[in-house]
């Protein structure tokens, strides 16, 4: 990486809540209610957002830790704001404060590690 990502950083992103991200789309028996690993797909999206621009050509982000609580449950039809906000970089590992709102309370908090590697190199590891 060329350009250092400033702490402080914001990335987000945004869905409305469909059947296929509840958990009745798993099993049945479970309440139409988000799920928390759509959730927390929604917050790694928006931690990928906060770094990304700062990547060069051939990089990416991708996940390394989460540490989320789902802390309200929301139902279909919601339109979830996951926000990230760079707390901490160590050198190669980057540390993010993610949230997700459903526009009446939040629903989740907690925290997202990041790295930024280069994808063909990645790539060529995973096929071996």
């Amino acid at each position: 990486m060329a350009k250092p990502v400033p702490i402080g950083s914001k990335g987000e992103a945004r869905e409305q809540v469909q059947f296929k991200h509840t958990l009745s789309a798993h099993h049945e028996k479970l309440p139409p209610v988000y799920s928390t690993p759509d959730m927390i797909r929604l917050m790694e999206t928006a931690a990928f957002h906060a770094i990304h621009p700062f990547c060069d050509e051939g990089e990416l982000n991708v996940g390394t830790h989460i540490n989320i609580e789902h802390r309200a449950a929301t139902g279909i039809g919601a339109q979830v704001l996951a926000t990230a906000e760079l707390e901490s970089f160590d050198g190669r590992f980057y540390s993010l404060r993610v949230t997700a709102h459903d526009g009446a309370r939040e629903i989740g908090r907690g925290t997202v590690g990041r790295a930024v590697i280069n994808l063909s190199q990645f790539m060529a590891k995973m096929r071996k």
